[in-house]
């Protein structure tokens, strides 16, 4: 699943899930549906989001970007990363 789709499901499955816990357990739960929509607003303006970082650590993939596993890796060749505009980089070692 791409990064932007994957921010977009978990950002949803919070404002559901805090809408539900605010009208059954607290209306406090309501202020965490404010924290991701502050925090949506904000990531579009600075294009910073930390849930990006945190599955990035994850292992997903950002847009335009290859994940390579040693085991993906082509025998005897450098594993590469391609980026935005289609150019061609060397992966950075773990």
């Amino acid at each position: 699943m791409p990064m932007h789709y994957a921010i977009r499901l978990v950002a949803g499955i919070f404002v559901l899930a805090s809408l539900a816990l605010g009208y059954w357990v607290s209306p406090l739960w309501f202020l965490f549906t404010a924290f991701v929509a502050v925090n949506l607003i904000q990531s579009a303006f600075t294009h910073w989001c930390l849930m990006e970082r945190i599955l990035a650590r994850l292992g997903l993939a950002r847009p335009g970007e290859e994940i390579f596993t040693r085991a993906s890796r082509p025998v005897g060749g450098p594993a590469t990363t391609l980026e935005a505009g289609g150019t061609v980089r060397p992966a950075p070692r773990r």
